[in-house]
């Protein structure tokens, strides 16, 4: 996803710090058109915007770097991340945006939101940098905390009720119902096979980071006084399917997985 932010950014001059990556990231860092610098103290001088796309373990360190090479422009925190996290972020810099994706990377315009939130001065700036791209960038208000929390109420649901529907699906394996249950669902739920087959295998492909999405998502939702157990529970399934990272399973092999880490 952070090529493809940095491939639909309209800013004249776009910078990645090449030290220290993959041959694979240097080649979606070319074809994004980005122009490397060796070091963060060099892109923290050059760079007018930061913008942090990473996973959400990632995120405080990402930011404590950027922070400590004395960045003084607008930092822009992406990731899937509490409200407080962000919230804890934007102590760090005089100027920072709270900002949040849904939708997978973009191919036509109109399926992704990029969703910001902060002060309008500077909201106003960042969202510029993505008009007439395939990014629909769009303030939600000046508080910071508020793209990152629809972000995780958003996710909550998409990516934890896949979770619940792997959980279940391998609950009907273990008990020999499979068959039946699979009937029962074309018969009174059409669309959650297909939503298994599809989806079920995508999410165990990105699994390795829903699990630190969940554990965001009920650490917002404990904030709120709400209960945040489910979530936990999504993050250990998801936990248990990171060994599919750069794998493309078939739902038979994901199932067993759950199975097996259960055993």
């Amino acid at each position: 996803m952070g090529s493809v932010v940095a491939a639909q950014c309209r800013a004249q001059t776009r910078l990645w710090v090449d030290a220290g990556r993959s041959e694979a990231s240097a080649e979606r860092a070319a074809a994004a058109g980005l122009l490397p610098v060796s070091t963060l103290d060099e892109l923290a001088e050059q760079a007018n915007v930061i913008v942090s796309v990473c996973p959400p373990s990632a995120a405080g360190d990402v930011a404590a770097r950027v922070a400590h090479a004395g960045f003084t422009g607008i930092y822009v925190d992406a990731n899937a991340i509490a409200p407080d996290g962000a919230r804890a972020i934007g102590e760090r810099f005089e100027q920072f945006v709270d900002a949040s994706i849904v939708g997978l990377p973009p191919t036509s315009p109109g399926t992704t939101r990029l969703y910001l939130s902060g002060p309008q001065d500077l909201t106003t700036q960042v969202q510029a940098l993505w008009d007439g791209s395939l990014f629909d960038a769009r303030t939600i208000g000046e508080s910071i905390g508020a793209a990152s929390a629809l972000k995780m109420a958003y996710a909550g649901w998409t990516k934890g009720s896949m979770a619940l529907l792997l959980n279940m699906a391998a609950l009907a394996e273990a008990e020999e119902v499979s068959e039946a249950l699979r009937a029962e669902w074309e018969m009174s739920i059409p669309d959650l096979l297909p939503r298994l087959e599809r989806g079920g295998r995508g999410a165990a492909k990105k699994a390795w980071r829903f699990s630190g999405e969940m554990r965001e998502i009920a650490a917002t939702l404990a904030a709120a006084g709400l209960p945040d157990g489910f979530h936990l529970s999504a993050q250990e399934i998801y936990e248990q399917l990171a060994v599919f990272k750069d794998v493309d399973p078939t739902v038979a092999e994901v199932l067993s997985q759950l199975l097996a880490s259960d055993q």
